[in-house]
């Protein structure tokens, strides 16, 4: 089987690179290599490499930029979406396209449905909102997996931004009221590949079990960081109100995705997200060791 992978060079794309079933042939593509901002560079190249499944991996994940920079946001996020739905359904591929869980706009208590109503707070939300759409009515084949407060080992994250902060520190704030669910690359570049294999269609909620405030998230970090000795003191960490740490784009306060559907598609129950993190961080200790 041949995957083209874009957004070869993110979070995502690199979790996916480094844990390629061997039986797969992937074909990682970024924005150097290709522009999937214009329909000819994305028809040549799957003319070129003629895949049985894209997963389209590429974002503009810039959340507070998006809201300045609109139209480039929404070139990537739902132009470059609806022309690869375009091409998969032209041409017989099986389109895996990942979104976010910022298309809602967190007014719920209870965790958000695959089916749910989808209001996007802010430029982000709607341009990944209208890539789902197009993908929806160009491609009905295709999975859309919606995924939540992204780390991993690679590139620049909220674990590697508090781990940075807590070392040069003496204390921090971070805001205590917003809720979702921290989520690892690896857990879904794992269930990626299973969806690779079984090929299902809709809309499907993969986030790590649990759930959090980004204030939770942080103290978990230094608590796990320091057992693992990744830090070597505690720092008071101040919850703060999100009125207190204002942004250009206005975050949901609850968005917590069932998973439900997910994981009796997928056969096994998703892992929590304290667990991830530990394995995330216990990685990131490897690589410190033999860097």
């Amino acid at each position: 089987m041949k995957i083209l992978l874009t957004g070869a060079n993110g979070q995502l794309g690199s979790e996916l690179q480094a844990t390629c079933p061997t039986a797969i042939t992937l074909i990682p593509t970024d924005y150097h290599t290709l522009d999937i901002t214009q329909p000819q560079p994305i028809a040549a190249a799957l003319a070129q490499h003629q895949p049985d499944v894209i997963i389209n991996a590429a974002a503009y994940t810039a959340v507070d930029k998006a809201e300045s920079d609109v139209e480039r946001a929404y070139a990537i996020n739902h132009l470059a979406a609806e022309t690869l739905a375009h091409e998969s359904a032209q041409r017989g591929i099986y389109l895996l396209q990942v979104s976010t869980d910022f298309v809602f706009d967190g007014l719920q208590s209870t965790p958000y449905l695959p089916e749910a109503n989808a209001k996007p707070l802010g430029v982000y939300g709607a341009s990944k909102l209208a890539g789902e759409q197009a993908v929806q009515a160009l491609c009905p084949s295709a999975a859309i997996v919606r995924t939540s407060w992204l780390y991993s080992a690679y590139g620049n994250n909220f674990v590697k931004t508090m781990l940075r902060l807590m070392a040069e520190r003496d204390s921090l704030g971070v805001v205590a009221d917003q809720i979702g669910t921290p989520t690892w690359t690896g857990t879904l570049a794992s269930a990626l590949w299973s969806f690779v294999a079984q090929q299902p269609q809709g809309i499907f909620h993969c986030a790590d079990n649990g759930v959090a405030s980004w204030y939770d998230f942080a103290a978990a970090i230094q608590e796990e960081a320091l057992a693992l000795g990744l830090l070597s003191k505690a720092i008071p960490i101040k919850p703060l109100r999100s009125d207190e740490y204002p942004t250009p784009a206005r975050r949901p306060a609850f968005s917590v995705m069932d998973r439900r559907a997910t994981e009796q598609q997928l056969g096994y129950t998703l892992p929590h997200w304290r667990v991830s993190l530990r394995q995330m961080l216990t990685e990131l200790k490897q690589q410190s060791v033999t860097a």
